[in-house]
């Protein structure tokens, strides 16, 4: 009996038990791990068919996330999928809750300006500037916030608080003075006080010392200071907004004006107003001029599209700030032979 307990209590045989009990600990443990990771990838893979179907549950992200650590990237990237989908809502759901369960900061503060983008390309304007708000109380250099709450305020016509983040943005060492300008612009052309007559000595003022806000002072004095605009109209450069002047009515042109501008004179002869030219330099022109000329005149108009000249970007219709990269008083007007619109026709049907 003594031999026994002896043989038990030996060194080496209570070695060789600590290694069998932590073998055994560490296969549970490795055959464990691979049955999660299995059990991860066939959630995972599921949820990739559904999602190809077009059936995926926001809340399937965030169960990935919190029960077998998909990656925070990877929820991201699949969320985003909605918003090139224009799925707005489900985005903002995702986010939305994806905010309750993250507790980094810098994560926080990512998808805080991923949904306060996703308001803005939804048309969430006030609710993306909360978002962004938000951001700026414990991130307030944080550049994109700033960019996106100037953008913002100019879209929900404060432009008063759009220029004071401006300031913001230069102390980021950022050249805002092209903005400001812009934003000067906007706050006189949207005055409620002041006269149209008193905006436009103000905006001209501007002007003359700023000529990338022409298009923006012509369209404001073609549609509530015509006069102000003739007796001005040499200060213009016509080639900038040559579509304003293209869809001008006949009675508010004054040709006494047109005749002394050789490029107006080109484009109404073009359009027909005018039939004092037989050839233009510009090509366009000169075929619709020869048209215009014709026996049996063919319905031929012009076309316009504006190109951003800071992305390239082309576009069907002009805007003050570029939809794209958001550069403001970029575009530049392209004009081309097309098809005219028969509006006798069309009337009928």
């Amino acid at each position: 009996m003594d031999n026994i307990v002896l043989e038990y209590r030996d060194p080496l045989f209570g070695l060789m038990i600590l290694v069998a009990l932590i073998f055994l600990i560490s296969f549970f443990t490795y055959s464990y791990g691979i049955y999660k990771e299995r059990v991860a990838r066939k959630d995972y893979r599921k949820l990739s068919r559904r999602f190809e179907l077009g059936k995926l549950k926001e809340e399937d992200y965030v169960h990935l996330y919190k029960t077998y650590n998909l990656p925070f990237d990877s929820i991201l990237l699949l969320a985003s999928t909605f918003l090139h989908k224009g799925n707005y809502n489900k985005a903002i759901n995702v986010y939305l809750t994806l905010l309750e369960h993250v507790k980094d900061r810098v994560k926080k503060e990512e998808v805080l300006e991923l949904l306060g983008e996703t308001y803005f390309k939804g048309g969430f304007l006030q609710r993306s500037k909360d978002i962004f708000l938000r951001i700026l109380k414990f991130s307030p250099r944080n550049k994109n916030a700033l960019v996106k709450l100037l953008i913002i305020y100019e879209k929900l016509n404060e432009f008063e608080k759009a220029k004071e983040v401006t300031t913001c943005i230069e102390e980021l060492n950022e050249d805002m003075q092209k903005d400001k300008v812009y934003l000067d612009a906007l706050i006189i052309i949207n005055d409620p006080v002041y006269s149209y007559e008193k905006r436009s000595e103000l905006l001209y003022k501007i002007f003359i010392e700023n000529p990338s806000i022409q298009r923006l002072f012509a369209e404001f004095l073609l549609q509530f200071n015509k006069a102000f605009f003739w007796e001005n109209v040499d200060k213009f450069d016509m080639k900038n907004f040559m579509d304003l002047m293209w869809y001008l009515n006949f009675d508010d042109i004054d040709f006494d004006k047109v005749y002394k501008n050789e490029f107006l004179v080109e484009l109404y002869n073009a359009k027909g107003y005018l039939d004092n030219l037989n050839h233009s330099e510009d090509f366009v022109f000169d075929i619709l001029i020869a048209l215009n000329k014709h026996e049996h005149k063919t319905n031929a108009t012009l076309d316009f599209e504006f190109i951003c000249s800071s992305c390239k970007n082309v576009h069907p219709v002009y805007d003050s700030r570029c939809p794209h990269c958001h550069s403001i008083l970029t575009f530049n007007v392209k004009h081309n032979l097309s098809k005219g619109f028969d509006e006798a026709n069309q009337s009928l049907q």
